[in-house]
């Protein structure tokens, strides 16, 4: 039996979504730019995947066991504690690029970070439009 995505693109509100779950001033400031950054570098609009994940872009994916779907391109979750980012692009020079991203925790498939000044802007623009070009083509 086919299991089903859990994390599906949503019709809610990006700006619903941040009246109705994030209550802190600055981790609001930090998303709204980092949804212009991220707006700014995949030319795609914000939209919500899940209850909690802005994503940018979308792509299909199929695995050999047949099973398939579509996911988010780049995306990023104000969580309560901090931040998840969705950018992981398998590159060659992705580990270079994380040393050089700033002070943040490596999940399984996302970055974790606490607020937006604590990461190079530079490495996250890079790491960003690599994750769109590998997941574009």
């Amino acid at each position: 039996m086919a299991t089903k995505n859990k994390t599906t693109e949503t019709e809610v509100a990006v700006i619903d979504f941040f009246n109705s779950f994030v209550d802190n001033e600055q981790k609001k400031k930090d998303s709204f730019e980092l949804i212009e950054l991220m707006k700014k570098w995949s030319g795609f609009e914000p939209k919500m995947w899940g209850p909690t994940i802005i994503g940018f872009g979308s792509y299909h994916y199929k695995y050999a066991s047949g099973h398939a779907g579509d996911s988010l391109i780049i995306g990023f979750s104000p969580r309560k504690n901090e931040f998840s980012l969705y950018a992981v692009a398998p590159d060659k020079d992705y580990d270079e690029l994380l040393k050089q991203l700033g002070k943040y925790k490596m999940g399984k498939a996302c970055i974790y970070f606490k607020k937006l000044s604590d990461l190079n802007l530079g490495a996250l623009e890079t790491i960003c439009k690599v994750t769109i070009k590998h997941f574009s083509k």
